[in-house]
């Protein structure tokens, strides 16, 4: 792995937190980049610099501030994980407060489908030709598994034969984002539903345990283009209104999977900060500030925060004596 210069005199704890990032498992190349540039801020403008302090840290947002928001929002997230690791063992290190990640206007917004949509794609899905081949099985699994797990469509991809365990009931991703590997443990009937495609799948094509899981009618893995291409021909013809620049993505199945699992926890009266973790780590997250990316208020999920917010209030109320 191709390490990176650093000159500063923060260098040799910027070199010891990266090294124990990547101990727990994490590639963490991207993340050691943008702590390079807070190295070379460093060595440019506080050359006889002692311990990080807020005016550093300041001045590093200023230098940052014609930058998008969301690459603003990395760089500093970054920094300050690398701060509240130096803090550990130096006192004087300043840790700033986190900052709001503000959407610039051409971040693009997730598409939430609704159930009946969900219900029409995979029954088109279902229709695709040639008839009586693979290929309708294949993307009826595949979305299926996409709007029932969450995992990303890469994740999908990558997936072998070997990786799915039916009797478990569990999916094995092998190297997920940032080079990180999780089981994915699966509902009885998406479980079921895997099988029935295996079965299919054993029919047509390589049957070696490293060979893909999802293949296309040459017996080989799937692509991005043609996926991609099938998807958009399945929302026309669903009636689900797209563009190539506004979406809806194959990828906003996973953004729906996440708000449906919160809708879910709400409905069913469950302590949702408390289950937080369980769906950062069930998505494959590093931590939780990326699984709120994915939580997006839908009038359905506003409806259960409002009602749990008025019966608390109400409980509030009387418990202090007075009257709903």
């Amino acid at each position: 792995m191709k390490s990176i210069k650093l000159d500063s005199w923060l260098s040799i704890k910027i070199q010891r937190f990266i090294e124990l990032r990547r101990l727990s498992g994490t590639d963490y190349s991207s993340q050691s980049k943008l702590l390079g540039y807070f190295d070379r801020f460093l060595s440019e403008q506080y050359p006889n610099g002692q311990f990080v302090t807020r005016q550093i840290i300041d001045h590093y947002l200023h230098n940052l501030a014609h930058l998008r928001p969301r690459v603003l929002f990395n760089r500093f997230c970054v920094v300050r994980q690398l701060c509240r690791y130096i803090v550990q063992s130096d006192p004087r290190c300043y840790v700033p407060e986190s900052i709001r990640c503000i959407t610039a206007p051409e971040v693009f917004h997730p598409y939430i489908f609704s159930e009946q949509e969900i219900i029409a794609l995979l029954s088109a899905a279902s229709s695709l030709p040639p008839p009586e081949s693979l290929r309708p099985h294949t993307y009826l699994t595949l979305f299926g598994l996409l709007y029932t797990t969450g995992i990303r469509i890469d994740e999908a991809f990558a997936l072998s034969l070997q990786d799915f365990q039916h009797d478990l009931d569990l999916l094995y991703i092998a190297e997920g984002k940032f080079r990180k590997a999780r089981w994915v443990p699966l509902h009885p009937s998406a479980s079921s539903m895997l099988n029935q495609y295996v079965e299919n799948r054993l029919r047509n094509g390589p049957r070696t345990p490293d060979s893909p899981f999802f293949i296309n009618l040459r017996n080989r893995g799937l692509h991005h283009c043609t996926v991609y291409a099938a998807f958009r021909q399945l929302l026309e013809k669903c009636g689900i209104p797209h563009h190539k620049h506004t979406g809806p993505r194959i990828h906003d199945l996973r953004h729906t999977f996440a708000v449906n699992r919160l809708l879910t926890w709400y409905r069913n009266k469950q302590d949702v900060n408390a289950l937080l973790p369980a769906l950062a780590t069930y998505m494959g997250h590093v931590s939780i500030s990326s699984t709120r990316v994915y939580l997006h208020p839908t009038a359905d999920l506003l409806e259960q925060v409002n009602n749990r917010f008025h019966n608390h209030f109400l409980r509030t109320i009387k418990a202090k004596g007075g009257k709903s």
